[in-house]
């Protein structure tokens, strides 16, 4: 039971934590009052950046999600420049991230960063269609090992300022596996090819690592 809530933290969130605490004891030494308020964003805190080990389906030809959260869009449309993938129709799945969703990212499937491009951009509503194009986002595009290319794209929202990632043009990526982090809301939104079969819903609510997202078809 003690495993179900002490999870993991993600590195990424220990110095925040450790500002909030340290901010805390300050207000407790000013006012008590202050000091609960303190206690409950410290905690908050400490709930935002956890990181949680995660089951993943082990089939290769298995779209898993990139992030907890709701499913805001299911449609085909135009890919990012930044992708820069092959030229054919493309779906795009997005899910959209509030504060109390776990912020972790995970690799959808298997396979060799192709690309990497980070663009500098605004900080709208990340669950408006229109933050695909104008908000701050880190767009991959993702070799995977049946052979098709992906597209995977953090985007900042609202609220989140940052967009932090651990890996690099050229790694292999593992489904499953961190690949990065946006603080404070956000919305992932993954490229899969057109035909291959979508598993969800709009308003369903993702499990990184865990939930499929579609069924790869391979020829």
């Amino acid at each position: 039971m003690l495993k179900d809530v002490f999870v993991p933290i993600h590195p990424d969130g220990y110095k925040f934590i450790g500002i909030f605490a340290a901010i805390t004891l300050v207000l407790w030494f000013i006012a008590q009052p202050l000091g609960f308020l303190g206690l409950i964003l410290t905690l908050w805190c400490v709930y935002f950046f956890r990181n949680p080990n995660r089951i993943t389906p082990q089939d290769k030809n298995l779209v898993i999600s990139a992030a907890d959260g709701k499913v805001v869009h299911i449609d085909e449309v135009s890919l990012p420049k930044e992708l820069q993938l092959e030229d054919r129709p493309y779906r795009r799945i997005s899910v959209f991230l509030n504060v109390f969703d776990v912020h972790v990212n995970k690799m959808p499937l298997s396979g060799i960063i192709q690309k990497m491009n980070y663009i500098k951009g605004k900080f709208i509503n990340a669950s408006l269609d229109k933050a695909s194009e104008d908000n701050e986002r880190l767009a991959i595009a993702l070799k995977t090992d049946i052979g098709a290319m992906i597209g995977v794209v953090q985007i900042a929202g609202l609220v989140a300022r940052r967009i932090c990632w651990d890996v690099e043009e050229g790694d292999r990526a593992e489904v499953g596996k961190n690949y990065g982090l946006i603080r404070f809301g956000s919305r992932v939104d993954i490229y899969i090819p057109a035909e291959w079969p979508v598993k969800v819903m709009l308003g369903q609510t993702m499990i990184a690592g865990e939930t499929v997202l579609a069924i790869a078809e391979t020829n």
